[in-house]
C-alpha cells in the first residue's frame, strides 16, 4: 500500500514528529511504500538543518534523514510555514534578499501546499500527525 504523512506537530513540543517516525518505520518494516512526508505548521521546524540534538537525546532529525533514504521517500517542509520560522535554502533567502545561508536540514525541499495534495491523489491512505 503506498502512504504519505502530514505532520504538524512542533519536533520539540509534541510527540507528532517522533509517532510519525515510528509509523513510517513500521510501514517500510512491512514493505509499504511511504511515498512523501508533508511537515506542515510547527512541523516544519524538523528540517532546519541548524539544530543539534543534546548528547544524551535521540537525533530526531538523523533518524528522518536515514528514513527518507532507506524508504526513498521524500521529506518536504511547507515553504511558507518555513519561512515564517526563518527556515530557508539558499536560494530563497538570495531571493528575498537575505545571506545565502542555507538552513535547510539535507535531505528536506521546501514546496506549497499543492505538493500535498499530489500526494492526496496518489497515494492510497494519507495520515496525520497533530501536534
Amino acid at each position: 500500500m503506498k502512504y504519505a504523512l502530514l505532520v504538524n506537530g512542533a519536533p520539540l513540543d509534541s510527540q507528532a514528529a517522533r509517532s510519525a517516525l515510528y509509523f513510517s518505520q513500521a510501514l517500510l518494516e512491512r514493505g509499504h511504500h511511504l511515498l512523501r512526508v508533508f511537515f506542515y505548521g510547527a512541523g516544519v521546524q524538523l528540517g532546519n538543518g541548524l539544530q543539534i540534538s543534546a548528547q544524551d537525546e535521540s537525533n530526531l532529525l538523523g533518524d528522518w534523514q536515514a528514513l527518507a533514504l532507506a524508504g526513498n521517500t521524500e521529506l518536504v517542509l511547507c515553504i511558507a510555514a518555513a519561512q515564517r520560522r526563518g527556515i530557508l535554502s539558499a536560494a530563497e533567502a538570495l531571493r528575498h534578499g537575505r545571506p545565502p545561508v542555507e538552513m535547510l536540514a539535507t535531505g528536506f525541499t521546501l514546496a506549497g501546499l499543492g505538493t500535498l495534495v499530489d500526494a492526496a491523489l496518489d497515494v492510497d491512505r494519507l495520515v496525520t500527525f497533530q501536534g
